[in-house]
């Protein structure tokens, strides 16, 4: 194990020694601070679309004082967000811990960005783990290749694979994170046996496909997902299947005019990402994810940690925009916009005048694309696991301001992160006192639940667990409270399709 070479006094350079060589950080405001730590090899020329390989052992002390860019992409993963810059050599993570020393043996969190496995950063301002360091946890956030750099299979790909694999290669970046933390924590003062694993929107859904993997068994002792699962039925996305995926990816290659694998490693990188293709999703295959997270969890094979999960009351309205839905042609824009659904799931969303038709769609594709998921995770977790579950729903509304691209938003997809970090001096908006006595219990729930697995503490609203019988779910807003599973007719009516779908009830043992 790797051990401390000094952590000294605020204000000066520090130094440990990792498992690849020794690096040195800053100090700031009663924390350590690394940016742009190697955790893998850079993943060019013969290693893209490989598995992550180790980082090459250095000599002397490596300076992590700056961070590194973030893996290929286009567009931003937040509205308002400076396109980060940008590289295919992205194998990276941040450290933030308030530790004094090796011993200290500090709760870990470790980071997964979201952006629908598009784009996304590890270093983005809001997800610094400054706040919550303070508050007596170390703080990780890493890097993992998306879009077709990180989720590509073809039958070449399958067929070099020892695993008979392909694809999932960003789930793999995240493995390996992992896996350096369990290495190289404990030189940062950190505990490598109590390691949270958190994630928002596709990090989140990578949370869920972690539990479900053989190969995250032990690399974490509790999870946080927000908002993003994977466990709808795999019948409704073919896709994700390998042999389709296989299908999708040989099509993709002759798009950008490489139909062989040794013309794709010679492409340059910045062709494989502004036309995605559809390469931007999990894949079921024998390695990483040998089957779905449902099947996984429902026969109770999960990676059993507690687990606290949620979503948010206004998801879509970051999604969607309602403003032009008429009930006329609120079917056919669905339609358009996600492919045919049963009768009896639209019929859960009335909408017989324009006013309903906008809630109907706000509805629909909240609990689609969100809530059914975490709904299903919760039930799922609380039946075949002994470990406890915290189910929650962020319901408070930011003060978006108005002209702004959050204005009218509410409690939207990713609208609890200022929260969640406690970060709302990031944003200069209006807070209330009521905001931020909020971000406080949030960041403080979290905090507790990586260090203990329960979310409670002393000064904080009780947060009951989860269980099937009784379905007790925390709202989070000021004030905070409990109540029932929130928009339950319309999961409902999804639950009901979803079984009929999946050729058996829902399993809740």
């Amino acid at each position: 194990m790797a051990a401390a070479a000094s952590l000294s006094a605020a204000g000066i350079s520090q130094q440990v020694l990792t498992d690849s060589g020794a690096i040195s950080g800053v100090s700031a405001n009663g924390l350590s601070v690394y940016k742009g730590v190697p955790f893998a090899a850079a993943p060019v020329g013969d290693l893209r679309w490989r598995p992550p390989m180790p980082v090459a052992p250095w000599t002397g002390t490596r300076k992590a004082d700056a961070f590194a860019p973030a893996c290929m992409q286009v567009g931003v993963s937040m509205p308002g967000e400076a396109p980060p810059e940008v590289s295919e050599d992205c194998l990276y993570l941040n450290i933030w811990t308030p530790a004094s020393g090796p011993h200290d043996r500090l709760p870990v969190i470790v980071w997964i960005y979201g952006g629908g496995y598009i784009n996304g950063s590890a270093s983005m301002p809001l997800y610094w783990g400054d706040e919550l360091a303070h508050k007596g946890v170390i703080v990780v956030t890493i890097a993992y290749r998306l879009g077709p750099l990180g989720f590509l299979a073809l039958p070449e790909l399958t067929q070099e694979s020892p695993h008979h694999s392909s694809g999932n290669y960003g789930l793999m970046d995240q493995i390996a994170a992992l896996e350096w933390v369990h290495k190289n924590i404990a030189a940062f003062g950190g505990d490598p046996d109590c390691v949270t694993v958190a994630g928002q929107s596709s990090g989140s859904i990578s949370v869920s496909i972690l539990m479900a993997s053989p190969l995250g068994k032990g690399s974490f002792q509790r999870a946080i997902g927000e908002s993003g699962g994977l466990f709808e039925p795999l019948q409704l996305g073919p896709q994700f299947l390998l042999a389709n995926a296989e299908r999708d990816g040989g099509k993709y290659a002759v798009s950008v005019g490489a139909p062989s694998l040794k013309e794709l490693r010679r492409l340059p990188a910045s062709q494989l990402t502004g036309n995605a293709g559809g390469i931007v999703h999990a894949v079921i295959e024998p390695y990483v994810l040998p089957a779905s997270p449902y099947e996984t969890f429902a026969s109770g094979q999960q990676n059993d940690v507690p687990l606290l999960i949620g979503s948010n009351a206004d998801e879509a309205r970051a999604m969607v925009d309602v403003s032009h839905e008429t009930a006329a042609t609120f079917s056919s824009d669905l339609e358009h916009r996600v492919g045919q659904l049963p009768p009896a799931l639209i019929a859960a969303y009335p909408h017989t005048t324009d006013e309903e038709a906008q809630q109907a769609q706000l509805g629909l594709e909240r609990d689609l694309r969100f809530g059914w998921d975490m709904w299903a995770w919760a039930r799922l977790q609380a039946g075949t696991g002994k470990r406890a579950v915290f189910y929650y729903s962020f319901r408070q509304k930011p003060p978006f301001p108005a002209g702004s691209f959050y204005a009218g938003w509410g409690a939207s997809h990713f609208a609890e992160l200022w929260y969640v970090f406690d970060h709302l001096d990031q944003a200069p908006w209006k807070w209330s006192a009521g905001d931020r006595k909020l971000a406080g219990e949030i960041s403080n729930y979290w905090v507790n639940f990586a260090k203990t697995g329960d979310p409670n503490g002393a000064g904080l609203p009780m947060w009951p667990a989860f269980i099937n019988t009784e379905s007790k779910v925390q709202y989070l807003a000021d004030p905070v409270t409990v109540g029932g599973v929130a928009n339950i007719h319309g999961l409902t009516a999804f639950d009901s399709v979803y079984s009929t779908v999946r050729g058996k009830p829902f399993a809740a043992r």
